[in-house]
């Protein structure tokens, strides 16, 4: 299938995804609570879910290398369906529990086998335009979803779990109908011959990458669970303000990555755009110290998250292009390292609140300086492997 017709319908798709997705976000804590939850049980209840992609987004990478992405890609988007399904009928804790454990299995095979189609479709020069289309409709996903989730859970709570199934059915259709497989038998051949062990492929150069995304991830989820108090503390500011200050950030991030990560990437590759985006997250970081209005949190995010949005696309691509194995493999595994900072997080970041309230965000200059010098080193690596090899 040609990019011009594929990338607008994946764009939908992962578009659909992130809505259903985000419907829940600000209806699952009320809903837990209605049955029980205590502080600790919510907080393991969101957990689950990324931790059951840590486990899986891998394994879901390396099968849509062997059987193509279009029916691994269906596995995931119809597991969503039915996690939401089995949320909105839930009436004990474990059965929310059940559901969480069912939809994080199962829906880790969406971003894997998105990406990889990404790279099935795309030249290596356009493959940062592509990433960048694919994370633009993740976060406008992420902007719409909780407004529709917080409108419809005025009627009932459990009504939001109900859209979000049928938005996830709808968007298993059209991918039935609409997409064609990115990976012919010839390529899945190819594909099977590049493979190597989870160990030889964490060993090389692109295992550094992995571990850049886990520290960008890191200090993301810890801006994310604090972000809140904090502004509430230097600004005063509530919960339909910081909505818009999410909001406007979303869309500055999405802006950037549907628009601007490809001409960058272009012109001067993923390397220079990763650098770029670490320098601009971490000078977002230390400016978030001095917000002092809704203004000046509205801008001073808005910076971290155009620095975000260029770092995120950009990696993918540049693993997908240096990949010694199939390109589900690896975009699992990069999949997998995100979730683990998205564990990590915000149990982090809320420890560090509790000391300082600043503290976060100190980390996460810290963190930027980690992952800028992780390029670096990577960078070196690869330079002494292609000496090796001339």
């Amino acid at each position: 299938m040609k990019p011009k017709k594929a990338l607008p319908i994946l764009f939908l798709v992962m578009f659909l995804v992130m809505v259903g997705f985000g419907i829940i976000i600000p209806v699952i804590p009320f809903y837990a609570e209605e049955m029980g939850a205590s502080p600790t049980q919510l907080g393991l209840l969101m957990a689950v879910y990324s931790f059951m992609q840590l486990l899986f987004a891998p394994m879901w990478g390396r099968i849509s290398d062997r059987i193509g992405r279009k029916p691994v890609m269906m596995i995931g988007i119809l597991g969503l369906a039915l996690s939401f399904f089995l949320m909105a009928i839930s009436t004990q804790l474990w059965m929310l529990f059940a559901a969480r454990i069912i939809g994080g299995f199962l829906s880790s095979a969406n971003m894997p086998t998105v990406m990889a189609y990404v790279a099935d479709i795309t030249t290596e020069e356009d493959r940062g335009k592509g990433m960048g289309i694919v994370g633009a409709a993740i976060g406008l996903g992420f902007i719409f979803g909780p407004a529709i989730g917080g409108v419809f859970s005025q009627s009932s709570i459990n009504t939001p779990f109900y859209i979000a199934a049928v938005s996830s059915l709808l968007t298993f259709f059209l991918v039935m109908v609409s997409l064609k497989e990115s990976l012919t038998a010839e390529n899945r051949k190819k594909q099977s011959k590049k493979k190597r062990s989870l160990r030889q492929t964490l060993k090389g150069p692109n295992s550094i990458l992995f571990s850049l995304q886990l520290f960008v991830s890191l200090s993301l989820a810890g801006l994310e669970a604090t972000f809140a108090y904090f502004a509430a503390e230097k600004a005063g500011l509530g919960a339909l303000q910081l909505g818009y200050i999410f909001m406007i950030m979303g869309f500055a991030g999405a802006l950037v990555q549907g628009g601007l990560v490809g001409r960058m990437t272009k012109k001067f590759g993923e390397g220079s755009v990763i650098q770029v985006g670490i320098i601009i997250s971490a000078i977002g970081f230390g400016l978030i110290l001095f917000i002092d209005s809704f203004l000046t949190a509205a801008i001073f995010l808005t910076v971290f998250g155009i620095g975000n949005g260029l770092i995120r696309p950009s990696v993918s691509s540049l693993v997908t292009k240096t990949s010694t194995t199939g390109h589900g493999s690896m975009t699992g595994l990069l999949s997998s390292f995100d979730s683990l900072g998205r564990i990590i997080g915000p149990p982090l970041g809320g420890w560090l609140f509790s000391l300082s309230f600043g503290l976060p965000y100190l980390s996460g200059i810290i963190l930027s300086i980690i992952a800028l010098v992780f390029y670096r080193v990577y960078l070196a690596q690869t330079r002494k492997l292609h000496v090796r090899s001339s």
